[in-house]
């Protein structure tokens, strides 16, 4: 089984920054890609970001190209999101996910394995 705690979560003003980070723990014993949705009120989750095992592909929804940036950790078992430039429409509970696989980002929420509890991130303009 394998754990993912996610952190960094909060309340912003419109323009601002925020760093959200996902540690996976357990038992991840094989390569795995990363990735965050996320789920605003009434509305379905949606991947914004995601990146392989190797670090080499990463994936950016156009609503949040040049904004946000994704990075994992020297271990592999982390992963961040560097948030700037946050404007009100990106509130929403922001869901970290793992899937078993050596290359390549899923796209679909129905591929990803495992979830985290998901972090509220609240932008106020």
């Amino acid at each position: 089984q394998v754990q993912l705690v996610e952190s960094g979560g909060g309340l912003v003003q419109a323009g601002g920054s925020l760093r959200l980070s996902c540690a996976a723990s357990g038992r991840t014993f094989s390569s795995y890609a990363m990735a965050w949705f996320r789920q605003a009120p009434g509305k379905e989750r949606d991947l914004i970001s995601g990146i392989s095992w190797s670090g080499s592909n990463t994936f950016y929804a156009d609503s949040v190209k040049g904004r946000f940036t994704i990075s994992r950790g020297n271990t592999k078992n982390t992963v961040y999101l560097q948030m700037n430039r946050l404007k009100p429409e990106d509130t929403a509970v922001y869901y970290c996910a793992l899937v078993y696989r050596t290359m390549g980002v899923p796209r679909t929420e129905a591929e990803y394995d495992y979830w985290g509890q998901g972090t509220q991130v609240t932008v106020s303009s």
